[in-house]
C-alpha cells in the first residue's frame, strides 16, 4: 500500500510589526457585523518571490509569471551547517549537481529560518549565493531558486545584491525568498509549489510556498514518471 502523499508548508507567517507589515483594522462583527482589515504589505515581506523588474533584469512582472513557472519538481539541497555570511558555491552542492536534470527547481536548506526573528543575524548574516553557483542555476535552467534567508545576497552590499540578482533573473531564474521549514523535508526530491498574487505590475509579492512529498507514479503534471529515477517521461510516437 502506497504511502499518500504529505504536504509540508514551506512559508513564514506575515506578522504585523514586522518589516514591511501592517495591519489597519476596518470593520469588526460588533460595529459592522463582519471582521475585515486593510493589510498594508511590502512586496517582498515575508516567503516572496521576485520578479525580472525588481532589479531591471528584464521586462517580467509577478502578474506575467505563469503558473507552470511556479511549481514543479525541485530538489533539496542539505547545506547546514553554515557559518553566517556564508559564500555558497558549486562545492556546497555536492551530489545534488549530479542529480539534476535541466529545468527543475532549486532549494537551499540552510536553516535560516530560524533567525527570523533577529534581524541582525537574519539580514545582515545570511548566506549568499556565489557567482559560479548563480552562473551554473542560469546554465542549467533551474526553474524555481528557493532559499531561507531573506535575500540571495548581502542585502548591505549593492554591487553584489544587484549583480547576484541580475544574473539569475535575466537568466530565467526565479527567484524565492524567506522559505522555511526546509528541515521537515525528509525527501531529496518533491515537488515544490509558491504563488504569488496576481498584482498588476508587481516587482515582487509574498507566496505561500509549499512542498509535496510522495510524488505518486504517474506523477503531477500529466506525464508518467519513471519510479527508479523519479522523474517525468514524455512518451513520443515514433
Amino acid at each position: 500500500m502506497s504511502t499518500p502523499p504529505k504536504i509540508i508548508d514551506l512559508t513564514l507567517p506575515l506578522i504585523p510589526g514586522d518589516r514591511g507589515v501592517a495591519i489597519e483594522p476596518r470593520f469588526t462583527v460588533s460595529r459592522n457585523g463582519w471582521n475585515a482589515a486593510t493589510w498594508h504589505i511590502y512586496s517582498h515581506a515575508g516567503t516572496h518571490m521576485d520578479a525580472q523588474i525588481h532589479f531591471d533584469a528584464g521586462p517580467e512582472t509577478i502578474d506575467a509569471k505563469p503558473l507552470s513557472g511556479c511549481l514543479g519538481p525541485a530538489w533539496v539541497a542539505n547545506l547546514t551547517p553554515l557559518a553566517p555570511g556564508t559564500l555558497l558555491t558549486m562545492a556546497h552542492l555536492c551530489a545534488t549537481a549530479e542529480k539534476f536534470t535541466d529545468g527543475e527547481s532549486l532549494l537551499l536548506r540552510t536553516d535560516w529560518w530560524r533567525h527570523a526573528a533577529d534581524p541582525g543575524t537574519y539580514r545582515d548574516g545570511l548566506p549568499r549565493i556565489g557567482h559560479d553557483l548563480a552562473a551554473w542555476c542560469v546554465a542549467r535552467r533551474v526553474k524555481l531558486l528557493g532559499v531561507e534567508a531573506p535575500s540571495v545576497a548581502n542585502v548591505n552590499n549593492l554591487q553584489e545584491v544587484t549583480r547576484i540578482h541580475k544574473t539569475l533573473l535575466e537568466g530565467g531564474v526565479t527567484i524565492v525568498e524567506s522559505l522555511a521549514h526546509l528541515d521537515q523535508l525528509t525527501q531529496a526530491r518533491v515537488f515544490f509549489g509558491a504563488l504569488p498574487l496576481k498584482l498588476a505590475g508587481g516587482d515582487g509579492c509574498p507566496v505561500r510556498a509549499f512542498a509535496i512529498e510522495g510524488i505518486p507514479p504517474h506523477g503531477w503534471l500529466g506525464e508518467p514518471m519513471n519510479p527508479e529515477t523519479g522523474r517525468r517521461e514524455s512518451h513520443r510516437s515514433s
